[in-house]
């Protein structure tokens, strides 16, 4: 066999490019490599599957080995990827089902800001959450309702999926939010930024949970969002958030986790996420 010769600026895209082909390939490294970059708290996967089954009994029936098994009878793989993203970013980009888990969701108390990259909640298996809600702008759509977003403080719609029951939960969420102090119902949840709105997430091809009608912003003026604040000198965001812990916890009893206990904090933001909530309760870790 001829020996191969690479130039100094080959070698360097060749390296790159062994280590994206590799991204998920040495599963005897995978956790160190990943703790090393970002705090991570895996579960087992048989407890992730046991949880699933339990978040999401309306879609899914059963587990089968590595497999959660739909009610139409279709699979999907619980963990696919099997070692260390080479980047945060490529890690959200290629999350399974058991990198949902990753990083624990921490229910109160709760103490910010989050460290580094700690964002439970932003790895997301795409191709599950398009199974259970559409694949396609069309297909979400046709499981789309309009309620009314506290209807005591204005006329204001907004529109969310029927599946898993998200239209009932939120109105649950919503009668909550009505023995809240009107001045903080005022100041907080008025106007929504919106529910349904099929988008990938700023700066990158991942669809939004808004995209399958899952997700909920409150009033924008109010918010923080990493990217509207520059880092600091070691070049890490400040934690801002102007939200009170008792709009929060309300979101959370009903399935919701939110955006404000990121990392990239994104303090409008509710997405319907029970499986966290319910890891967050459940021993295991």
């Amino acid at each position: 066999m001829k020996p191969i010769f690479v130039g100094a600026s080959g070698l360097a895209r060749l390296l790159v490019a062994l280590v994206l082909m590799g991204a998920y390939s040495d599963p005897l490294n995978a956790q160190n490599a990943r703790e090393s970059s970002w705090p991570m708290h895996p579960i087992v996967a048989q407890l992730g599957i046991s949880i699933l089954l339990k978040a999401y009994p309306d879609e899914l029936s059963a587990s089968r080995d590595n497999e959660l098994v739909w009610k139409d009878g279709t699979v999907t793989p619980y963990q696919s990827n099997s070692g260390a993203a080479p980047s945060f970013d490529v890690f959200l980009d290629h999350a399974d089902l058991a990198d949902q888990f990753s990083q624990a969701y921490p229910l109160e108390p709760w103490t910010p800001p989050p460290s580094v990259n700690s964002d439970p909640g932003r790895a997301r298996c795409l191709a599950f959450f398009k199974k259970m809600y559409g694949g396609t702008q069309a297909e979400v759509e046709r499981h789309l309702v309009s309620i009314r977003w506290m209807p005591g403080l204005g006329s204001q719609t907004v529109r969310v999926t029927t599946v898993n029951g998200i239209d009932r939960k939120l109105m649950a969420v919503q009668e909550e939010l009505t023995r809240l102090p009107i001045e903080m119902q005022k100041r907080y949840l008025v106007p929504s930024a919106g529910a349904f709105n099929w988008r990938p997430i700023a700066g990158t091809d991942r669809l939004s949970m808004h995209s399958f009608g899952a997700a909920i912003d409150l009033n924008v003026d109010v918010s923080n969002y990493w990217k509207w604040t520059k880092p600091d000198s070691a070049e890490r965001y400040p934690y801002h958030n102007n939200f009170p812990p008792e709009i929060v916890a309300i979101f959370e009893r009903h399935g919701f986790i939110w955006g404000g206990k990121w990392y990239h904090y994104d303090t409008m933001h509710f997405e319907y996420r029970p499986e966290l909530i319910l890891a967050a309760t459940t021993d295991g870790r």
